[in-house]
């Protein structure tokens, strides 16, 4: 039977930083290459979830890498507001992740 998992089970790392003052780069690091490549196999982690999650056009991310040396998918995202700009709420973009880990994955248990 197969459950669904929440990405901040599977992955070892999810996080979110500073590519400078337009730009956010999240990542998605797992503990190893078999989790990585399950999860990649499921195409839930695509342009469109980010673009969903982000409330940004498809077309306006930057880059989406799936990173085989480092089992990691790599999206870098332009930032709502410039870094330290009137408004603007997350100077180094480390709070910004956070959206990413409850996307649930397919996981046979």
């Amino acid at each position: 039977m197969v459950q669904m998992k929440p990405l901040k089970e599977i992955a070892a790392v999810i996080r979110s930083k500073n590519a400078g003052p337009f730009e956010i780069t999240l990542d998605i690091i797992f503990r190893n290459a078999q989790d990585f490549q399950k999860v990649k196999e499921t195409g839930i982690i695509n342009k469109e979830i980010i673009s969903r999650i982000y409330n940004l056009p498809v077309e306006k991310i930057i880059t989406f890498v799936e990173f085989e040396a480092a089992n990691a998918i790599k999206v870098t995202i332009p930032r709502t507001r410039a870094q330290g700009s009137i408004g603007e709420t997350d100077m180094h973009a480390t709070q910004q992740h956070v959206p990413l880990m409850d996307i649930m994955i397919p996981w046979d248990v």
